[in-house]
């Protein structure tokens, strides 16, 4: 029986506007993302090219930088012609997708590479603008409109008591078999230069569970408003269940920012530790 032909991994760097996509993942009769991607990229290798990525992102949320991979036919396609990426891969591709998706670089990957499980973080961002008219018009689909004043320094402040490793069950919408254990590196809160009555959230973390950045977004908003004290997003921790008491924020304020990963002598390590379920302790 002959062996399957070789293959080389393609790391994709991309980044889309999430407005009219069900998501990132692939879904029958919806346009999604993944969907969009894996059919033009099929198109150009003459067969099927499938995805993996870096942080899957709800309906209605964008990227500024989503980082993708494919295995594809060592040489022979219009991906690898001859074992390398064409020069003019990105400028094809340019003229192949829709506007609301952009790749902006194709590489091979170095060996070890896994877009999902060799990272190291995922950073987000998240957008409110409490102006009484209500976003630009341009920022309009990546903006949320808040009626109300908020205290930002309260909300970083409240944010402040979520960092470290915890479990953010009472964050996140549950999903079987998979752990809500996750370590929060960073959470800010500042005014956006040069835009009126608009603030912008920075949140880090080794990995976001369902519905996480707008569950917490949510809570943080309760306080900046001075519905809710200080220390109460941190109680929430202990429920060990998705509370009822927070108000998710819609998702088109929420921007995947940056992706990080080690050197590349690492990546095949840290891959094997993100495949281990996490427990607290």
């Amino acid at each position: 029986m002959s062996s399957p032909p070789p293959t080389t991994r393609l790391r994709f760097d991309l980044a889309y506007d999430g407005t009219d996509f069900a998501g990132w993942a692939r879904q029958p009769e919806l346009r999604t993302v993944q969907g969009v991607l894996e059919e033009t990229l099929s198109t150009l290798a003459r067969e099927p090219v499938a995805l993996t990525v870096a942080g899957r992102t709800d309906a209605g949320v964008h990227a500024d930088a989503q980082v993708a991979h494919a295995d594809v036919p060592a040489s022979g396609t219009a991906l690898l012609p001859d074992g390398a990426v064409p020069d003019g891969l990105v400028r094809r591709l340019a003229r192949m997708l829709p506007p609301d998706v952009r790749v902006h670089a194709v590489r091979v990957a170095p060996d070890g590479f896994d877009a999902r499980f060799s990272a190291v973080r995922r950073h987000y961002a998240y957008r409110v603008c409490t102006a009484p008219s209500g976003p630009e018009p341009l920022r309009a689909r990546d903006t949320l409109r808040w009626p109300r004043p908020l205290d930002l320094a309260a909300m970083t402040a409240a944010g402040h008591t979520l960092l470290g490793e915890h479990d953010f069950a009472a964050f996140c919408r549950p999903r079987a078999g998979a752990t809500t254990i996750r370590e929060l590196q960073r959470l800010d809160w500042a005014p956006v230069e040069g835009e009126r009555d608009v603030a912008e959230a920075r949140l880090s973390a080794d990995a976001f569970c369902h519905s996480m950045v707008r569950s917490v977004v949510g809570a943080l908003i309760a306080v900046g408003e001075g519905r809710r004290p200080v220390q109460w997003p941190a109680s929430l921790l202990t429920e060990g269940r998705r509370s009822s008491e927070i108000h998710v924020v819609a998702a088109h304020g929420l921007r995947l920012v940056g992706v990080d990963y080690p050197d590349d002598g690492s990546l095949a390590a840290r891959a094997a530790t993100t495949r281990r379920v996490r427990t607290l302790g």
